[in-house]
Formats: C-alpha cells, sequence, structure tokens
C-alpha cells in the first residue's frame, strides 16, 4: 500500500486467488451484504474469505479497534471474526482509520436474529457459552498493559456515579407521553438502585468491549464470535478502562430486549418470554463467574455493580430510542415495567 496510505497487520491475509475455471473475472469475487442487513458502516465480502468494512464516514486516530484486535491476537483469543489488517490514512489533514479487513465467518447470523430464535424456543442452553465467551473476552483484555494495573481514583461523587445519575435524568427528561410518566413515578426508586455507584468502585478497570449486546456476538458454522470494538456509540468521552460488570449488565440486559423483541414480533406470551429471560440471564452469570474462577480472577466482577449499570443501560436505551429510533422505546420500557411489575396496575 504506498504511502500516505498504511497498512496495520494483525494476521496472514488468506489466499483471495480467483477460481482457476474463471480467470475472466480478474480479482476475487465482491458482495455486500444485501438491504436487509442494518450497518452503520458499508461491509463486503471478498471471495468468500475476507470482510472489508469501511468507515463511512472514516474515524480519526486513535480508534479502539486496531490496538484491541492486535493484542486480542496476541493473547489468543480466538472467539472473534479473524483480524487481518487496518487501514489508515489521511483525510482533511486528520489521520484516520479507513477500513478494517476480518475473516468472513459462514452462516453467521447477529443475536438480534439466533437469540430471539431461542427466546420463541424458550431455549437457554446458549446462555452458558455467552457466559464463557465475554469471560475469555475479560481475560484477554485485563492483561492489556496499558489496562492491567489500572484501579479506580477513590474520589467521590465517583465518575460513575454521576455518568450514572446523567443518563437517568436525560431518560426522564426525554421520555414522553404515558411511558414518560410511569418512568417519573419511578425515579426516586431508580435513583436508590443507581447509590451503589456513589461508594468508590474497588474492582480493576480493565479495557472493556464498550457495547457488549446480543447484537455484536455472532452465531456461526463453528460456534459464536464477539465483534465491532468500536465501543458505545451513544456515550460520548468514555473512558476505556471500566469495571467488567459494566459489560456483564449490557450484555444481560440485551437478553432481556431479546425477549421483548420475542413478545413484540413473535407473539410470544410475557410471561414465558420473561420466564426465559430470567433463566437465560442466570446461565450466563454462572457460566461467566465459573470462568473466572477456573482462571484464577474472580476479582474481575464486582456482582454490586450489575444492577446500578444495568438500570443505566436501560436509561441509555431510553435516550438512544429519543434521538435516533423512537421505535425502540417499547423494548427498556417493558424491561423496567417487568423488573418493577409490583408496581405495575393489575
Amino acid at each position: 500500500m504506498p504511502p500516505p496510505f498504511g497498512v496495520r497487520r494483525f494476521l496472514p491475509l488468506p489466499t483471495l486467488s480467483h477460481d482457476p475455471a474463471r480467470l475472466h473475472i480478474g480479482v476475487p469475487r465482491e458482495r455486500d451484504f444485501g438491504p436487509h442487513v442494518d450497518q452503520t458502516n458499508y461491509s463486503v465480502v471478498v471471495a468468500e474469505k475476507v470482510v472489508v468494512k469501511w468507515l463511512t464516514p472514516p474515524v480519526p486516530l486513535p480508534h479502539p479497534t486496531p490496538e484491541i484486535l492486535s493484542h486480542l491476537v496476541e493473547a489468543g483469543f480466538n472467539d472473534t471474526a479473524p483480524p487481518y489488517a487496518a487501514l489508515t490514512g489521511p483525510v482533511d489533514g486528520r489521520e484516520c482509520l479507513l477500513a478494517l479487513a476480518t475473516g468472513y465467518l459462514p452462516e453467521a447470523r447477529d443475536g438480534w436474529e439466533w437469540c430471539v430464535d431461542e427466546a420463541e424456543a424458550g431455549d437457554t442452553a446458549f446462555a452458558a457459552d455467552l457466559g464463557r465467551l465475554a469471560a475469555d473476552l475479560h481475560l484477554a483484555l485485563s492483561t492489556l498493559p496499558a489496562t492491567a494495573a489500572r484501579t479506580a481514583a477513590a474520589e467521590l461523587p465517583s465518575p460513575a456515579a454521576v455518568r450514572a445519575a446523567g443518563a437517568l435524568a436525560e431518560a426522564l427528561e426525554l421520555t414522553g407521553d404515558e411511558d414518560g410518566q410511569w418512568l417519573a413515578a419511578r425515579a426516586d426508586r431508580l435513583r436508590h438502585e443507581l447509590e451503589p455507584l456513589d461508594a468508590p468502585i474497588t474492582s480493576p478497570l480493565i479495557r472493556i468491549h464498550g457495547d457488549l449486546h446480543v447484537g455484536q456476538i455472532l452465531r456461526w458454522r463453528d460456534g459464536y464470535a464477539v465483534i465491532d470494538f468500536d465501543g458505545n456509540p451513544t456515550v460520548t468521552d468514555a473512558d476505556p478502562c471500566q469495571p467488567a460488570a459494566r459489560d456483564v449488565a449490557q450484555l444481560t440486559t440485551s437478553l432481556e430486549h431479546v425477549a421483548q423483541v420475542a413478545i413484540k414480533r413473535r407473539g410470544t406470551p410475557p410471561e414465558r418470554a420473561a420466564d426465559w429471560a430470567g433463566r437465560a440471564r442466570a446461565g450466563l452469570l454462572a457460566a461467566y463467574r465459573a470462568r473466572l474462577a477456573a482462571r484464577g480472577r474472580p476479582d474481575l466482577l464486582d456482582e454490586g455493580l450489575i444492577r446500578p449499570f444495568e438500570i443505566e443501560q436501560e436509561c441509555r436505551e431510553l435516550i438512544y430510542a429519543a434521538r435516533h429510533l423512537p421505535r425502540w422505546r417499547y423494548a427498556p420500557m417493558g424491561v423496567l415495567r417487568t423488573w418493577y411489575t409490583e408496581e405495575n396496575p393489575s
């Protein structure tokens, strides 16, 4: 790649030689994912072996993904699309990440498809696999040199408490109609749920995924893979080093969202969907804890942080719905109403 472009390599690219019987093509065959796939960026599949994701628009460096992918390769974490290369170059005078090349995973479906199928069927066997996957990811990320020794500063109010309180205030401001009235009536209860964040965080701060929900977990022909290490697009200036519980909380709340999708789109009875979400959540957490314990790192998870981070995440889902996707509001509101059933009218 000639200057001013640069390529950061992670793993060797597979051969992309075209089929000898189709010499007239001249280059490996490319295709996109089709209009049925919702993409923030634009991705193409090359020769059914490589996915090239073009960032639209290019993102100024430093960008978290190249560093994380490089470290995951060094740490031996293989439960992701194999990372091959990152393409960088100048855009309007700034060095930017232009594209990422990763492996193509045959028969891959994201969690908003395969996990909704599981909810509809009432099957939770997958949850243990997700728990182990998340634990292995955190074990690998916890050894990233820049973050391995991080601990939270003992400042009050803690940054986590300020961030969560801000999310709740914004959710209350942006959520209107009957949902807004319901939320406002429970604001004090929600603030109480956030109180554990008022104390200094004592669990290790590690480099987390930052946007770990079931949509970022592909089920493909040979298992599961976690993707998309760009961070949470709805949170600006977030510290990349956070308690592992933040990722865990986002993953568990996404299971609750799957249950709401199954109710709305598949006609799953609400009671059955809620039961499924509870069993899936328990199975995921049990497998996550067991994996950390087996690897000698149970300290990575402070379970007392999961619930307040879950509350903050639902607030962020409401903010996202208000700002970008109004029809999504039913999911976080459905989850909150499920959590506070004793306060719902019969």
